[in-house]
């Protein structure tokens, strides 16, 4: 365990790592949807864990384990050997490795040092060896990804990512026979160490995306849109995985420009294509998922799904209140709004599941993942 015991125990003072496995829903566990999800509590707490509704059904949304965390997380993913690791939201300083269900005192943490901080994303390996997490410089501003022994969680590897604000980063397709690359989104959004999230000089933004060798680190290519003050931020495959969709929030200076802003981009491998949108979507894309009918883009600002077709051309907005997190499930699309989910979003009569009383209040981060 990389956890100091003064950290430890501060922590379990404030009550943050209580783990509770609550009671399953009463339908049969094989026609549960289950989601990895991150969440405020009603109280202001952080938690983690798994969700839970029975797809096809107005059951709830429910909570079936939990992990209380110190600060906001944002990014999650499940290992091959069933256990879950989550980062703290930018600039973050922890890391969490844990199986929901088991008691709290098995979550194994490690927490950053003062030269470096989290940027919210972490993804595995294919054979659940290694964490790959994107991470900032603290004294340079440089964003790196880290490689990281998924047992000990300590970085055996960095490489730099060509940018700043590094966010989400995927898996690309491989050829047959050769390493996986990594792309990473470089948001190009200037801050400082000292004030946090504050965005500063604008106008030196640099967003891109790079794609890296999955071993070595190595540059293998770097793709910028024309609008510079477009940040690309999250990234999702399309069904065949030849389509990276990307969601995007605009920081003009001008807020008829943020208000035309496209939240859409796509990339084929060889260049980088604007999607515009059929209305103003306030120039704010949350998440991003994809199924046989399209793309989705949350966007909370204006309190709706942007729904797009396959080769990006506007289709509608879908309504849903502070809609955040997406996730795609037996080629439905999943959104959780701030009371209620909606299964198959995309329909025009799409099933609703009310927030059971557990989360009541509760605020989803922008990220869920399929749990299996």
């Amino acid at each position: 365990m990389h956890v100091s015991l003064s950290r430890r125990q501060a922590l379990v003072l404030m009550g943050g790592l209580a783990a509770v496995p609550l009671a399953a829903h009463a339908t049969p566990r094989g026609s549960e949807m289950q989601l990895l999800g991150a969440w405020q509590h009603a109280d202001g707490s952080y938690r983690i864990g798994v969700l839970a509704a029975q797809a096809g059904g107005p059951s709830p949304l429910r909570v079936r384990h939990v992990l209380e965390v110190p600060t906001r997380a944002h990014g999650l993913s499940q290992l091959p050997d069933g256990s879950m690791v989550a980062s703290a939201r930018r600039p973050g300083d922890w890391l969490v490795r844990w199986h929901p269900g088991q008691p709290a005192d098995k979550a194994q943490w490690h927490w950053v040092d003062a030269t470096r901080s989290f940027n919210g994303h972490v993804i595995a390996s294919a054979d659940g060896r290694h964490l790959y997490t994107t991470e900032t410089d603290i004294d340079t501003g440089t964003s790196l990804v880290a490689r990281r022994d998924a047992r000990s969680l300590e970085t055996v590897d960095e490489w730099t990512t060509h940018g700043i604000d590094a966010h989400e980063l995927i898996w690309a397709p491989a050829a047959q026979g050769a390493k996986p690359s990594l792309i990473v989104a470089n948001g190009g959004v200037p801050t400082a160490p000292e004030t946090g999230r504050t965005k500063r000089d604008l106008h030196t933004m640099d967003s891109s995306i790079v794609q890296l060798h999955g071993d070595s680190g190595e540059l293998q290519g770097q793709w910028r849109l024309p609008d510079a003050r477009l940040s690309l931020r999250h990234l999702a495959w399309n069904a065949e995985r030849t389509v990276l969709g990307i969601a995007l929030q605009a920081e003009h200076g001008e807020a008829a420009d943020k208000a035309a802003a496209p939240i859409l981009a796509l990339f084929d491998g060889k260049a980088l294509r604007l999607c515009p949108a059929g209305q103003s979507m306030a120039g704010y894309g949350g998440s991003i998922a994809s199924t046989a009918e399209g793309w989705a883009v949350s966007c909370p600002r204006s309190q709706g799904v942007a729904t797009f077709t396959p080769d990006g051309q506007w289709r509608a907005l879908v309504g849903l209140e502070e809609v955040c997190a997406l996730a795609v499930g037996s080629g439905r699309l999943w959104a959780a709004g701030v009371s209620h989910t909606l299964e198959d979003a995309r329909s025009p009569s799409p099933l609703t599941h009310a927030h059971a009383k557990e989360l009541t209040g509760a605020r989803m981060d922008n990220h869920w993942v399929r749990f299996a």
